[in-house]
């Protein structure tokens, strides 16, 4: 025994045990010194020759005292890490600053962490709509629905019809979102998100219509930032239609690159000594620019003759330009794949607009970069989820339906594997896509800014509802190609593609956005570090940064041994909330990953710094990772929301290990392209250390799912909730519903003819056999009926459209 205690692989063991046990603990600094004394103390004794022992103990007090003391620790560790951040990590320019301090964090916050606090999640209250928003729901959304026709606005008149128009202006749909003082209807976030999510169900084009002015137009920036003057007189007639607004960011040489704007307004005075702008600028994809009454537009504002004070460039500055103001050209339209909303380009030729336009005045000058930031959150995170969100709703209603009743090879197509495939993603990406919506709005309405989260739903969310709408073509085959009155998905077809590039485009918000953004607001350490590098006050410079730069240390020390140890028990001991038995399991994994991510995170900052800004496709990966953190905690907390529908829980497994699944394929790319591959093999093993395990939904999950949407339930209700549903039974989605419910009641019937057909009961065909069924006795008269009609529904739910003119059809 004292040979074993002697051996020093022994004590390689132990050390590297209570590293790892301090690191996951992380007890105070106190407690740790005093761990490593006891365990130094006893191999010193058995290790250390007696001559130098006192050396031994010497260097270690130093350790401690250069640790413990904070002027010695400044002085031999921190301010020499300082001088090295200073020099290694890129400048932040002043729109990245804006960009950083525009919005909040939230959950997000948690998962970047490495200990995200699930009950707090779980008791954020799910957003409810008022007695006021259900009404309007119930009533004049449900009628406004019931007036559009999809196939005709968008190939026929490719326009709302002006009844239409008078409709929603008239009705306060534009005004959603502005108080009540100001003649508006003063919803919530769910209330707006709601509305646009049924009218989107029905037709993406009368959705954008309403949605724009209550998102992105003038009105969010003139409640934020107007003076009182300007609410006064701008809001009430946005809310009563009088006023179409637009807002005009995108040029051709300036998209989702703001800071190059080319459009550069002048501070001057007109003829009359009128203090104001003359403004030069060419927009392109304005949403309802070629009708609006009003435009928002950003340009650069110049000052020369320094009319305002002592600044020459000003910078990107937001104001009111009437659209019948002189040099001021609109009217002209985009075809934006066919769909019909109002889109098009705006023209400005020294347009000369008074001071009292630029929106919050001229204190607000030169500060819209940071409006326009802080208000991105409600198109990113309230409108493109709803209309993501109300197209698989739709694809999932109609394609269930269509499955199930139409035929090949004498089966209904719902029985090939193929197609129940397609189906489950179909469920599955919409659970994920309704839950990570719900949660979103959740955050909003109980007040918070969440500008990562913002970026995560929108760009997952457009990207998955591009996935559901190409599983949905594939089960509907060439139905879903012929467009016309009887097809439901055709025109939806466009939107992904148009979702994908709005409000930042995707790869900009995947590959640049997400992970840089969230690394620097939602890291605990990080933006400390960076706010302390950049003090002029070299003292207190010092000071917060040996702060911020200790804590950070302890943090990745303490992720980097949870990491290990949970991939080690495969998470197994970590502490979950009050949830469901089967959901623990996901809880765990969930909280593992998160973990493993924290970690990585500081990997990449600590080795690539400022290059990891130039690896895009290294930050997109991370940033995926961080969206199927949040997708994933998102379906969890729908279903905690719900109430923990049983028929809901193979959903949401579905979700958890879809995106663990993802997670780990994520990381396993990042492994393998970062730039160096030795410590692309040491990340492995910690954060894989038994290999990867976790594996994309199973068959039988998959065909599980399929089968709770192949029949009406309960499960394809909820699933399917808050999209429009037709009451008449010319309508594709109301019939489709019908034959459904019939082919699921006649089932059985179905089935007994054909076993008597195979055994030579009957010899007939088709109809001749029903009849042949009713005279031998097999089924009754009765049922006779049912069968005519289901088969007559079916006959009629996968009908297609032909046209004789195609130049002139509706």
């Amino acid at each position: 025994m004292a040979a074993f205690f002697a051996n020093g692989f022994f004590w390689l063991l132990v050390f590297v045990v209570a590293a790892l046990a301090l690191a996951a603990a992380r007890p105070s600094r106190f407690a740790c010194f005093v761990v490593f004394a006891v365990v130094l103390s006893f191999f010193s004794a058995s290790h250390v020759a007696g001559g130098i022992k006192a050396s031994f103990w010497i260097l270690y007090g130093l350790v401690v005292l250069v640790l413990w003391i904070g002027p010695l620790r400044r002085l031999f560790i921190s301010n020499r890490l300082l001088k090295f951040y200073r020099a290694s990590m890129p400048e932040i320019s002043a729109t990245e600053r804006d960009a950083l301090e525009a919005g909040g964090t939230w959950w997000d916050a948690e998962l970047f962490s490495g200990a995200p606090r699930w009950q707090h999640l779980l008791d954020v209250p799910p957003p409810k709509l008022s007695a006021e928003e259900q009404a309007f729901l119930d009533g004049p959304v449900e009628q406004f629905c019931g007036m559009l026709d999809d196939h005709r606005i968008c190939n026929v008149d490719k326009d709302l019809t002006p009844e239409a128009w008078r409709f929603i202006k008239e009705r306060g749909f534009f005004g959603m979102m502005i108080p009540k003082e100001y003649g508006g209807m003063a919803f919530s976030n769910m209330g707006h998100a709601a509305v646009i999510l049924k009218i989107a169900s029905r037709s993406i084009s009368a959705a954008l219509t309403v949605m724009i002015p209550n998102s992105v137009g003038p009105g969010k920036l003139l409640l934020k930032y107007g003076t009182e003057a300007q609410k006064s007189h701008w809001l009430p007639r946005l809310a009563r239609g009088e006023e179409i607004p637009c807002f005009a960011l995108t040029g051709p040489e300036a998209g989702s690159d703001a800071g190059a704007l080319p459009d550069v307004g002048v501070v001057c005075k007109d003829g009359s000594g009128t203090l104001g702008i003359r403004l030069n600028f060419e927009k392109r994809y304005i949403s309802m620019g070629p009708i609006a009454t009003v435009l928002g537009v950003a340009f650069k504002l110049e000052d020369p003759e320094h009319l305002l004070g002592e600044k020459t460039h000003l910078g990107i500055t937001l104001a009111l330009v009437p659209a019948n103001t002189p040099g001021v050209k609109t009217g002209t339209r985009h075809d934006q794949l066919h769909m019909a909303f109002m889109n098009g380009p705006l023209y400005g030729k020294d347009v000369f607009i008074p001071m009292d336009m630029v929106i919050g005045g001229v204190e607000q000058a030169g500060k819209g970069w940071r409006m326009l930031m802080e208000s991105l959150t409600d198109g990113r995170a309230i409108s493109l989820p709803a209309l993501s969100t109300a197209t698989a709703k739709l694809a999932t209603r109609v394609t269930s339906a269509y499955a199930r009743v139409r035929r090949q090879f004498k089966l209904p197509i719902s029985q090939f594997e193929g197609v129940r495939e397609s189906l489950a993603h179909l469920a599955g990406n919409t659970y994920a896509m309704d839950g990570a919506r719900l949660t979103t709005l959740a955050a909003l309405d109980a007040g918070h800014k969440p500008a990562v989260i913002s970026a995560i739903v929108k760009y997952n969310l457009t990207d998955r509802s591009r996935s559901v709408m190409n599983d949905a073509m594939d089960v509907h085959g060439g139905a879903a190609l012929s467009l016309g009155p009887r097809n439901p998905l055709g025109q939806f077809h466009s939107y992904p593609q148009m979702g994908v590039t709005v409000e930042g485009h995707n790869i900009l918000t995947r590959n640049l956005i997400t992970f840089g953004q969230g690394a620097i607001r939602c890291h605990p350490y990080l933006l400390k570090e960076l706010q302390a590098a950049a003090n002029k006050d070299e003292k207190a410079a010092r000071r917060e940064f040996d702060q911020a730069v200790m804590g950070h240390m302890a943090f990745t020390l303490n992720n980097k041994a949870r990491t290990f140890l949970h991939g080690l028990t495969g998470a197994a001991f970590i502490n979950m909330p009050t949830a469901p038995q089967a959901l623990k399991p996901y809880y765990q994994r969930l909280t593992r990953m998160s973990v493993a991510f924290a970690w990585v995170t500081d990997v990449l900052l600590l080795t690539l710094r400022g290059e990891l800004k130039r690896r895009e496709r290294l930050s997109a990966r991370m940033a995926d990772v961080i969206s199927q953190l949040y997708i994933a905690s998102a379906a969890l907390k729908h279903y905690h929301d719900q109430g923990n529908q049983p028929g809901d829980l193979i959903l949401v497994s579905w979700v958890c290990e879809d995106s663990l699944y993802r997670i780990q394929q994520s990381f396993d790319a990042l492994f393998k392209n970062m730039p160096s591959k030795w410590l692309a093999r040491g990340m492995r093993c910690v954060v894989f250390p038994l290999g990867m395990r976790y594996r994309a939904p199973s068959d039988a999950l998959e065909n599980q799912l399929a089968a709770a949407i192949l029949r009406p339930s309960a499960e394809r209700d909820r699933l399917t909730a808050g999209m429009y549903l037709p009451s008449d039974m010319k309508e594709k989605v109301k019939l489709l519903d019908e034959a459904m419910q019939l082919a699921v009641d006649t089932r059985g019937l179905r089935e007994k003819l054909r076993a008597a057909a195979k055994d030579k009961t009957l010899q007939a065909k088709g109809d001749a056999q029903i009849t042949e069924a009713v005279e031998k006795g097999l089924i009754t008269a009765g049922e006779a009926t049912a069968m005519r009609r289901a088969e007559a529904l079916r006959r009629e739910a996968i009908k297609v459209d032909d046209f004789a003119d195609l130049r002139n059809h509706s």
